[in-house]
């Protein structure tokens, strides 16, 4: 991968991986459009490169997650880890996680078998989105915000985040779903499904990370990994902006239309 290539995938990124349209999917038509292989270097430049767009989304939800942090720390030391509603928080984060993280473990030779047909991969999935996103803009109820988020609410949104560690699923699409399914409204299930998604998507980038050091040629693919990096980190944090404000007052049906055309487009592209 070169410099430019590195650079409008990190851009991509950006632009995809808060919006519901799946970035993954995106990654991997731009790598099939470029001729980039999915190799194992790609499959650990696109974890990585996510870790910018997490960078973006702790810097947009700082406040957030410092009060989080905080309270959780002095609920433990207190002995009263339920008692204050942002140390509530931080504990449903964490059981949020944890479906996708075994099941991401137990399934990791399946899901890394299924970028070898990437674009079949991503046409499913993003029409698998655009069902989720069109059912529940359509059924669900939003009428409740994030202070009321409760444990079932925390294991129903981490089951869905699941669908999400397939090639081609939207993380914040099925986990906004997820949300909405229980009756939130839009801005807060996008806001729990960005608080819920740092640690797994911190794990997996610093898993990778890892792997990328023990790997042949290291130092001449970091500038390529920085590069992309740096650009899905400041585009991240202005598409997370935008959102926030657009969910205030549209719906979903726009990007369930585009992920649906665009499933549609791609499958049709893989078989003819």
């Amino acid at each position: 991968m070169t410099l430019l290539n590195t650079l409008l995938l990190g851009i991509i990124q950006g632009l995809t991986e808060f919006l519901p349209i799946s970035s993954t999917a995106h990654l991997l038509i731009m790598s099939k459009l470029l001729g980039i292989a999915s190799d194992d270097k790609f499959v650990a430049f696109s974890v990585i490169v996510q870790l910018g767009t997490v960078l973006a989304m702790l810097v947009y939800f700082w406040k957030d997650f410092m009060q989080i942090v905080v309270a959780f720390l002095l609920g433990i030391r207190h002995k009263k880890p339920f008692e204050d509603s942002y140390s509530r928080l931080g504990w449903l984060v964490i059981v949020a996680t944890i479906p996708a993280l075994i099941i991401g473990f137990l399934l990791k030779d399946v899901i890394k078998s299924m970028f070898a047909e990437p674009f079949t991969q991503a046409g499913v999935r993003l029409l698998v989105t655009a069902v989720l996103l069109s059912g529940v803009e359509y059924f669900g109820r939003r009428d409740r915000t994030l202070s009321s988020v409760n444990w079932m609410d925390a294991l129903w949104v981490g089951f869905f985040q699941v669908l999400a560690i397939f090639p081609g699923g939207s993380r914040s699409g099925t986990t906004i779903s997820g949300g909405m399914v229980r009756g939130f409204d839009r801005q807060s299930a996008a806001r729990f499904a960005f608080l819920m998604s740092a640690p797994i998507l911190l794990a997996a980038g610093a898993y990778e990370f890892l792997k990328v050091l023990e790997m042949q040629g290291t130092r001449a693919f970091l500038p390529s990994l920085f590069t992309g990096f740096v650009a899905a980190a400041v585009v991240g944090w202005f598409a997370i902006h935008w959102l926030i404000r657009y969910l205030g007052r549209h719906s979903l049906y726009m990007f369930a239309i585009y992920c649906a055309v665009l499933g549609v487009v791609v499958l049709f592209l893989q078989f003819m």
